[in-house]
């Protein structure tokens, strides 16, 4: 038997596709010595518009910084609530709790993973007796597949909400024949390396159709500058992209497309070949996915002798996420939508992630998928 070591995300094989494209790209910067704001950073925001089919395309230092800015923009603070999902990693909790805003904790849907609309509605007057002012939602798009955006976008234009899509894992996504970057008030997504699209470091981007908005966020990333360098208008931040970060993701962009086909045969294969031993995932009608991981379920007392099982034989998996928010430490004490958040909890001790990158070769696969069969077998699914 093959126990040879399988990468769980495999950079190194995306860096040998690309080869001499990625140094000449760098070498251009090492030409001009534009390092901060330099041409190749105005050049990927207009791709990544262009490719997503927003107004604005504006890049900054990190997703987190990507859901930071469009808060920062809108005034939320103190007294504020801010709406985030509890099954998620908790940057997106974060940044509300960093403006001084209250996050308050919303349920997930049991085959989706994403934001519950209707525990979004029930939070709401949750908020309000609390004495917060609702201003934003952060719908986050899990795992690679959209929230259901239509049913947040009523519920928030009813109760007046800034929309922010959490757009991290998920960027190059379709939902009703849009890709992702038009869906929310503002967009944030992450380039940080492993996810479907990444450059060599941190980074991020903020979408949006708003010229208002846009023109803020501009300001925001360079410490709140106005007419020039030491002309400050508001407070802001360093939250700059960097210009060699942008020479490399202008080339990975390139090949994007046809990586996102490539994960989809993946996780078809997958699923095909899985779905009668563990609870594989389902992509909702009408949208796609970029699967930014591959999560399937299995009951909470076999997760572990599961992941023991693959381990030993060269197979890595991961957990997204053992804990739900509210089971963090720093955010116990923050509230929570009525009726609680049952599904988060139940998905923290169920889920598992297997390898998944668009160079995953057909024999590795076949290799995981009789591994996954062989630890599974009968009885792998949970309740």
């Amino acid at each position: 038997m093959d126990n040879s070591p399988i990468p769980f995300i495999d950079i190194a094989a995306q860096r040998k596709r690309l080869g001499k494209a990625i140094d000449d790209a760098i070498a251009r910067v090492l030409g001009h010595c534009q390092f901060i704001l330099g041409p190749e950073v105005h050049q990927v925001e207009a791709d990544l518009a262009a490719f997503c089919g927003a107004r604005h395309a504006i890049t900054c230092a990190s997703g987190t910084d990507a859901l930071l800015m469009p808060l920062m923009a809108r005034g939320i603070g103190p007294g504020d609530a801010v709406f985030t999902p509890a099954f998620t990693f908790y940057a997106t909790a974060e940044v509300a709790a960093l403006v001084g805003a209250t996050p308050v904790l919303v349920d997930v849907e049991e085959e989706s993973f994403n934001l519950d609309p209707k525990s979004l509605a029930r939070a709401i007057p949750v908020a309000m007796k609390l004495g917060l002012t609702p201003k934003a939602v952060i719908p986050v798009d899990l795992f690679g597949q959209p929230a259901d955006h239509a049913a947040i976008a009523a519920i928030a234009e009813a109760a007046k909400l800034f929309v922010i899509d959490d757009a991290a894992q998920a960027f190059g996504a379709t939902y009703r024949n849009r890709r992702i970057g038009t869906l929310g008030h503002a967009t944030g997504t992450s380039f940080f390396p492993a996810k479907p699209l990444g450059c060599y470091g941190d980074g991020g981007a903020i979408f949006t159709d708003d010229d208002d908005l846009a023109e803020v966020l501009r300001s925001i990333r360079v410490h709140g500058e106005g007419r020039g360098k030491y002309d400050c208008v508001r407070i802001g931040l360093n939250g700059r992209f960097d210009t060699i970060q942008a020479a490399v993701l202008i080339e990975k962009l390139k090949i994007f497309p046809d990586e996102i086909a490539a994960r989809n045969r993946i996780a078809q294969r997958y699923s095909a070949a899985l779905a009668d031993v563990t609870a594989v995932p389902r992509v909702a009608d009408g949208s796609t996915s970029v699967w930014a991981q591959y999560t399937i379920r299995v009951a909470p007392e076999r997760r572990e002798s599961f992941a023991a099982t693959l381990k030993a034989q060269g197979i890595p998996t991961a957990i997204h996420y053992p804990k739900p928010v509210h089971g963090q430490s720093a955010y116990a004490g923050f509230p929570v939508a009525e009726g609680g958040l049952p599904v988060s909890e139940r998905l923290a001790k169920e889920v598992i992630s297997l390898p998944m990158h668009a160079y995953l070769e057909e024999s590795v696969q076949d290799r995981i998928i009789a591994a996954v069969r062989r630890a599974l077998g009968a009885g792998g699914k949970p309740g």
